[in-house]
C-alpha cells in the first residue's frame, strides 16, 4: 500500500486524504497543476541515477509530474492489496494496454460477450492483426469458466455489470479458477468504481476504470486508469512506457477534483436511479428492467453478495415496439441529452443494441439505457413519463 493508506479508514475518508503527500501539495490543499516536457538535472551522474527508478521521479514529462502522480496514488490507495495505478489518455487506452500487458501471439483471451463495443472492436481488430485469439463467454458463467480454458488461454477479461445489458459476474468463482490455472484476470470496474466494488481484494490482477465517467464526474475529460497487483505491476509499467502512454497533467488534476466528491455523488446517483428504475418497473409500456439492485436483473444475488452499492448506470427494455418507437421517446426527452458517455452530472439516454457471439440477445422489444444524474428523480420521473407516451403512440 502507498504512503497514506489511512489504516484502515473508511472510504468517504479515503477519497479526501489520499494523494496529497505535502511534497507534492506544499502548503495548499490540492496539488497543484506541474505541466512539463522537459525535466532539468543538477548535473549528469543525478540524470543517470534517475534513470534507475522514474517512478513518481522527476524523469521526463511523459513519466508525469505530482499532479499525476497524486491521482494515481490515491486510486491505488481505493484498491486495498494493489501496488500501482497508471494513468492514460481514455478509458480504452487503458483497456488496450492493460490487454497488451499480459497477452503475446498465440495466446488465447476469454472476453465477456457482454464487454463494452470498443473492447469488442480491439480484440477483432489488433489483438486478431498479432495473432491473438479472443473466445467470448456468456457473462454469467460464473465457474463454468473452467471448461472453456485451454493451454493457449493467457488472460480472462470481465466488465461487471455490462454497461448495456448489466448481467453481474461471479468474479471471486472466476478469479479463483484463473489464479490457480495460471491466467490473468482483468475487470473493466467503471460502473460500480473501487468504491463499491473492491476488485483487486475479489482476486482480479488488474482493474481498469474509464476516468471520464465517475472519477471525474462532470463531463469534460477523457481519462484512463489500470490499478494492478504487484504480480502484474512491473509488466503494465513496461507496456505503458514502451506505448508512449500518458496522461494530461491538467486533465489529471480535474479527475482529482472530482475524486474527493465521488462518494457523495454516487450515493445521489444511485439513489436517482433506484427511484427512476423502480418507477419504470410498474409501467405497462416497460417489459423489464436491468439494474442490478433489482431483485429480477441477471446476477442480483452476486450484486447483493459482492458489491456495496450501485451507481446510476441501467438499461431497460421496451415492451413491444421498433426502433422508430423507440426513438420517438428519446426524441421526446427533455431533461435526458443524447449522448454515448456517463457518469456526469446529468442525465444521458442512448437507444442500445448489444452485440453478441457466444449467447444470442433476446428481448420483447427495443433497449433504453439511463444514466441518471444529479436532477430531482421526480423530474426525471414525469419526463420519462411523457417520453412512454410518445412511444405508446408510435407503437400503435
Amino acid at each position: 500500500m502507498s504512503k497514506g493508506d489511512g489504516g484502515g479508514r473508511g472510504d468517504a475518508t479515503r477519497l479526501v486524504q489520499a494523494g496529497r503527500r505535502q511534497e507534492w501539495a506544499g502548503a495548499v490543499v490540492n496539488p497543484p497543476v506541474w505541466r512539463a516536457s522537459t525535466i532539468l538535472y543538477g548535473s549528469v551522474a543525478e540524470m543517470r541515477g534517475r534513470q534507475h527508478d522514474t517512478h513518481h521521479q522527476f524523469y521526463y514529462g511523459r513519466r508525469g509530474t505530482p499532479t499525476q502522480w497524486s491521482l494515481a496514488e490515491a486510486l491505488t490507495e481505493m484498491e486495498p492489496g494493489a501496488a500501482g495505478t497508471l494513468l492514460y489518455s481514455s478509458g480504452v487506452a487503458a483497456v488496450t494496454t492493460a490487454l497488451l500487458s499480459v497477452l503475446r501471439p498465440g495466446d488465447e483471451l476469454l472476453m465477456v460477450d457482454s464487454a463494452y463495443e470498443p473492447t469488442r472492436a480491439f480484440c477483432e481488430g489488433l489483438l486478431r492483426r498479432i495473432g491473438v485469439v479472443t473466445r467470448y463467454y456468456d457473462p454469467l458463467i460464473g465457474a463454468g469458466i473452467e471448461a472453456l480454458i485451454t493451454d493457449q488461454t493467457a488472460a480472462i477479461f470481465m466488465e461487471s455489470p455490462g454497461s448495456l445489458t448489466f448481467e453481474v459476474q461471479d468474479v471471486p468463482a472466476i478469479t479463483a479458477i484463473a489464479r490457480a490455472r495460471g491466467i490473468v484476470t482483468l475487470l473493466d470496474n467503471t460502473w460500480a468504481t473501487p468504491l463499491f466494488f473492491r476488485a483487486i481484494e475479489k482476486g482480479v490482477d488488474l482493474t481498469i476504470l474509464a476516468c471520464t465517467k465517475y472519477v471525474v464526474g462532470h463531463s469534460d475529460v477523457m481519462l484512463g486508469s489500470v490499478t494492478a497487483n504487484a504480480e502484474h505491476w512491473q509488466s503494465l509499467r513496461k507496456t505503458s512506457y514502451s506505448l508512449g502512454q500518458c496522461a494530461s497533467p491538467d486533465d489529471a488534476w480535474l479527475a482529482a477534483r472530482g475524486l474527493r466528491t465521488l462518494d457523495v455523488r454516487l450515493s445521489r446517483h444511485q439513489s436517482n436511479a433506484l427511484a427512476v428504475a423502480q418507477w419504470l418497473d410498474e409501467q405497462p409500456e416497460v417489459a423489464r428492467v436491468l439494474h442490478p439492485a433489482l431483485e429480477n436483473c441477471p446476477g442480483h444475488a452476486i450484486w447483493k453478495r459482492d458489491f456495496s452499492g450501485a451507481s446510476g448506470l441501467f438499461s431497460f427494455v421496451l415492451n413491444g415496439g421498433d426502433d422508430a418507437a423507440r426513438t420517438a421517446l428519446v426524441d421526446d426527452l427533455e431533461l435526458f441529452g443524447i449522448g454515448f458517455s456517463w457518469g456526469g452530472y446529468e442525465s444521458l439516454v442512448i437507444p442500445a443494441d448489444p452485440h453478441r457471439s457466444a449467447v444470442a440477445w433476446s428481448a420483447p422489444g427495443p433497449l433504453v439505457r439511463l444514466q441518471i444524474g444529479l436532477e430531482n428523480p421526480g423530474d426525471l420521473i414525469a419526463d420519462l413519463a411523457a417520453g412512454l407516451g410518445s412511444f405508446r403512440e408510435a407503437r400503435g
